[in-house]
């Protein structure tokens, strides 16, 4: 298989890190790795899982037409600059950011799902987090048995706001326990011993753009508009890993043990629903792992034998973020580089 050469901008945030990891665990075929990332950062030096070190390059002196992948995992107006930049250059972009998730031209990609939408795109987008973790399982479901409602609450861990919201979630529980000030920068409102109803803005509707992602994202990824979705994010004081609550409303009636069964033949999940000896999702077990975990499968009480109830959690770091931009790199890879 073809050695590419791979550019990873933000190499230095919590994201970046993690697909350095995430390249070197599933062995991606890279003939060389750069780093960037701003110009303070420029000269680190930064240990790879092999013990060789990779010197930091600033991103305001790349040259795009020397890589042949990228993984853009820096937000604000950024990627709206750069990105163009790159693709025209020639250099194919998987960008994290959801600079370029709405647009219909540009595809955004879950590779246990959506695969073949990637197409000659030289930009292909990653979705939100909480999006991405969702998705797996719920597709299992859309393609078995339709979908008609779904409404998702969710438990999402500070890491979601960057490795600055670890830090204070952390710093500022010392202080409660200490009894000391609590103060919140990060966050709107104080975060430990808190949950916070709102991630990202409110819309005009009063839903925030993260409960929006979420609908326009899982539409856009199953190709399929007619699927009605309501979305609660909520903030809650853990370090990583997202939790969702769903519940479904389907056009075929569904049978929660014969979708435990698909849901353990699916890649990307693992089924932990043995609720006799307290084995469900959750933070603590879901951290760090390839995999999303979902448990509590169950019929629902309120749609019958059209509805199923369950529970999720996934690192939102990893399938949210570093883990499924490699995905779909291999998907490139094996795709254009045949």
């Amino acid at each position: 298989m073809k050695k590419l050469k791979v550019g990873i901008f933000g190499a230095t945030g919590m994201v970046g890190q993690e697909l350095i990891k995430v390249l070197y665990k599933r062995k991606f075929s890279m003939k060389k790795l750069r780093l960037f990332a701003s110009s303070r950062s420029k000269g680190k030096q930064i240990k790879m899982p092999d013990g060789k070190s990779i010197t930091v390059e600033d991103v305001a002196e790349v040259n795009y037409k020397e890589l042949e992948l990228a993984f853009f995992a820096i937000g604000g107006g950024w990627p709206e600059e750069q990105v163009p930049k790159a693709a025209e250059a020639g250099c194919i972009v998987i960008d994290n950011s959801s600079t370029f998730r709405y647009n219909d031209n540009i595809p955004l990609i879950v590779p246990e799902i959506n695969p073949n939408t990637i197409g000659d795109s030289n930009i292909i987008a990653n979705p939100n987090c909480t999006t991405a973790i969702a998705a797996v399982p719920l597709y299992q479901i859309y393609k078995h048995y339709g979908l008609k409602k779904v409404i998702i609450s969710t438990y999402q861990a500070t890491s979601g706001a960057g490795s600055q919201g670890m830090v204070e979630l952390e710093e500022q529980s010392r202080n409660y326990l200490a009894g000391k000030k609590v103060e919140n920068k990060i966050f709107i409102h104080p975060i430990p011993f808190n949950i916070i109803p709102h991630i990202d803005k409110f819309q005009e509707n009063n839903y925030t753009k993260e409960e929006m992602k979420v609908v326009w994202e899982t539409q856009k990824i199953f190709g399929d508009k007619n699927i009605q979705i309501s979305c609660t994010c909520v903030r809650i004081p853990t370090m990583r890993a997202h939790a969702e609550s769903i519940v479904v409303e389907t056009k075929k009636p569904i049978n929660p043990e014969e979708i435990r069964e698909i849901f353990q033949h699916t890649q990307g999940i693992e089924v932990k629903d043995d609720i006799e000896n307290n084995v469900y999702p959750m933070p603590v077990t879901a951290s760090k792992k390839f995999n999303v975990e979902v448990g509590r499968i169950r019929r629902s009480m309120v749609f019958g034998e059209y509805g199923l109830e369950f529970f999720v959690c996934g690192d939102q770091i990893l399938k949210g973020a570093a883990l499924n931009a490699v995905q779909i790199a291999e998907q490139v890879l094996k795709q254009r580089f045949k």
